[in-house]
């Protein structure tokens, strides 16, 4: 499955699930976005892996941990993009050959 359909479907769940029944401005998604972001910030701070997944037992179903939060940003991403009509497949390729053409840190020295 390529990123666009995917991008498609994960849409497609939030608004079957009821998250675009009122429309959202887009500092608040950004601010969903950061949020998840914040939430494997805080997994790393309680002594989780990286790579750790790992479920409560209150929620045997539900994957917590680093890669559950960041998944959840990509999720996210997608949503929001699919909402907007950005074809985030076409811009992530357009912005890799260009992040490959630039100097080694930008010409940063930090």
């Amino acid at each position: 499955m390529d990123i666009k359909q995917i991008q498609k479907e994960i849409h497609q769940n939030a608004v079957e699930h009821g998250w675009w029944e009122e429309e959202r401005n887009f500092g608040e998604l950004i601010a969903l976005v950061h949020s998840e972001l914040s939430e494997a910030l805080e997994e790393v701070r309680a002594g989780k892996g990286y790579t750790e997944t790992y479920y409560k037992e209150d929620r045997p179903d539900k994957p917590e941990g680093v890669p559950s939060e960041l998944a959840d940003v990509v999720i996210r991403v997608m949503d929001m993009c699919e909402h907007f009509g950005i074809d985030l497949e076409e811009i992530i390729q357009i912005k890799h050959e260009y992040n490959k053409k630039r100097p080694y840190k930008h010409n940063k020295l930090f």
